[in-house]
């Protein structure tokens, strides 16, 4: 059963700040919430297996293929700053 405790713990760990009359709509809308929700509780899953997706999702990566790459000198042609076959970028600290 949701408290009004329970809500005003919600609202500041999501730092809101509600109203009493929120937290009172709050509160009431939370635990019907939870009531329609307790009813997935009384179905019989003994047979279902768990499931990491709804989907049944494969691995969609490509292959790892190695392929032609640019030269250095074609790659840093427009850089704005480059120093050898570098790119020189500010330092970050």
């Amino acid at each position: 059963m949701i408290t009004r405790k329970d809500v005003e713990h919600v609202a500041l760990l999501g730092r809101l700040e509600l109203s009493e009359e929120e937290k009172q709509v709050y509160t009431e809308q939370l635990a019907n919430i939870l009531e329609h929700a307790s009813v997935l509780n009384e179905l019989d899953t003994k047979d279902v297996p768990p499931l990491t997706h709804v989907l049944p999702l494969q691995n969609v990566f490509r292959e790892d293929i190695v392929g032609e790459h640019l030269e250095p000198e074609t790659v840093l042609a427009r850089a704005p700053e480059r120093e050898a076959r570098y790119f020189r970028v500010p330092r970050l600290v």
